[in-house]
C-alpha cells in the first residue's frame, strides 16, 4: 500500500489568541503554488480568506504601517 500525501494538510501553522478570537494561520500549497490560509474563529463561525504567498510580504508591510499609524493616533 503506497502512503497518499494528504494534500490540504498545511506545510507550517501558527495560532494567534485574542481576546474571544482565535486566528489560525496556515502555509498550504497547490498546483498554483504557496499561500497562507487565514481563518478567524468567533465563537464558531470562521471566515477565511487565502492570501498568495507572493503578496505575503506586502500585506506584512501594510499591516505594519497601518499598526504604526494607529499607534500614532489620539486614545
Amino acid at each position: 500500500m503506497h502512503d497518499v500525501p494528504h494534500h490540504n494538510a498545511p506545510i507550517a501553522s501558527e495560532k494567534i489568541v485574542s481576546d474571544r478570537k482565535i486566528f489560525f494561520l496556515d502555509l498550504k500549497e497547490n498546483p498554483r503554488g504557496r499561500y497562507l490560509k487565514i481563518t478567524e474563529d468567533v465563537g464558531g463561525r470562521r471566515d477565511t480568506i487565502m492570501l498568495p504567498i507572493l503578496a505575503a510580504q506586502d500585506f506584512i508591510q501594510a499591516l505594519q504601517s497601518l499598526t504604526e499609524f494607529e499607534s500614532n493616533l489620539p486614545a
